[in-house]
């Protein structure tokens, strides 16, 4: 037998092209549905942590089902992509009749975990997700502008979804925090797909509407919804509500500085051309991420304390 038929069995290879697919490490993303019982310091309640796992396995099945729909529609957008051509359905490694099978199968999964496990307000917030990113697969992901204001509402969709999960109102500050934030996050991710297209001398992003003579206003528009979430955040230091939450809300002014800074390199760091289209994987990825979030962490626990 020689070496080319002894390589890998096809079905591990299509295990791996599936997980692929099911783009489970943006599962990292639905980790949002836990921040509304975060923010309110009910971390002690057993139950929500319950609802809150369960409405993170149901969402992120449904997003799996949104990303497989994504890929399925742009598979042949993704073949002239330096780095999407290697998408199972854009490279072959996954046949378009699976992926339609595949589907289904997601949805059904999703919706009936919300069914049995979680409440009503939870399944509306996931038809609502699901609808919006199958009009953003099929239409609006075309249409520039629109396209980052949906991808910033379906982040933050996600903290209505864990609200909605756990029974935890979700405040207004907190959505104004992460509108401008994911708002930034989404520029983010278009101005970085330009750069590195732009470094291998493409003009245009194909299947997006923007173009290289777009760069400054993304950048532009992209760090001022940055900056003014911080400025959200740092308005909301002085309202009532932080006092009753917090024992010493001056450290908060700490975690507006960390996010500045993390902000600021990131869009550095994509200007470079050093980004991964995905800010939210760079940071996933990413070892000084790591510490600043680590210690916003630890300066909201020991400003309750």
């Amino acid at each position: 037998m020689s070496l080319t038929q002894t390589a890998k069995p096809p079905a591990v290879s299509r295990i791996g092209a599936l997980n692929r697919a099911l783009r489970t490490y943006q599962w990292v993303k639905n980790v949002l549905l836990f921040v509304p019982m975060l923010m309110a310091h009910r971390i002690a309640e057993t139950e929500l942590w319950t609802s809150a796992a369960l409405g993170f396995v149901a969402f992120s099945l449904c997003a799996s089902s949104a990303y497989v729909v994504n890929d399925l529609v742009d598979r042949e957008a993704d073949r002239q992509h330096p780095a999407k051509r290697h998408r199972p359905f854009a490279s072959g490694a996954l046949s378009f009749g699976f992926g339609m099978v595949l589907v289904p199968v997601l949805v059904v999964s999703a919706f009936g975990l919300a069914w049995v496990a979680l409440p009503a307000a939870f399944r509306l917030t996931l038809a609502v997700y699901l609808v919006v990113t199958l009009a953003y697969s099929f239409v609006l992901k075309q249409q520039p502008v629109i396209d980052v204001l949906v991808l910033a509402g379906l982040y933050a969709l996600r903290i209505f979804a864990g609200g909605a999960a756990t029974g935890v109102p979700v405040s207004e500050w907190l959505l104004a925090f992460s509108i401008f934030f994911f708002l930034s996050l989404a520029l983010l991710k278009r101005f970085a797909e330009l750069r590195r297209l732009e470094i291998v001398g493409a003009d245009a992003l194909q299947g997006r509407g923007y173009r290289g003579d777009d760069v400054p206003i993304l950048r532009t528009a992209g760090q001022a919804a940055g900056y003014l979430s911080v400025f959200v955040l740092v308005f909301h230091i002085r309202s009532p509500e932080v006092s009753v939450l917090y024992s010493t809300p001056m450290l908060l002014w700490g975690v507006g500085v960390l996010l500045l800074y993390w902000i600021t390199r990131a869009w550095l760091l994509a200007g470079r051309g050093d980004l991964d289209d995905d800010p939210i994987l760079f940071a996933a990825k990413d070892p000084a991420s790591y510490a600043v979030f680590g210690l916003v962490g630890a300066l909201l626990l020991v400003a309750s304390l």
